[in-house]
């Protein structure tokens, strides 16, 4: 839909939770995936501040803070669609 945010990072840098690195290798543009993260490859530290992808809404970050900070209470299991729509080349 046109309410999609677009996400930009570079593969290896660490800019991203460990789930994404493994998700990105081996797709091509026009790729999609849903990845089922669970919380060991998840955001280091319950942390969502530190690493991407980060909701795009202040609705979405309180959601996700929520989840990652009540240890034991909810499954920190998390659920992402992703689509790669295009590649840079590294200069």
């Amino acid at each position: 839909g046109g309410d999609k945010e677009f996400f930009k990072f570079k593969v290896g840098s660490g800019q991203v939770i460990p789930a994404f690195e493994e998700a990105m290798t081996g797709m091509r543009p026009g790729g999609v995936r849903r990845i089922i993260v669970p919380p060991d490859i998840g955001y280091p530290n319950n942390d969502l501040n530190k690493l991407g992808p980060k909701p795009t809404t202040f609705s979405g970050q309180r959601a996700l803070d929520f989840v990652l900070r009540n240890q034991g209470l909810i499954d920190k299991t998390l659920l992402f669609d992703i689509e790669l729509i295009r590649i840079i080349p590294s200069q």
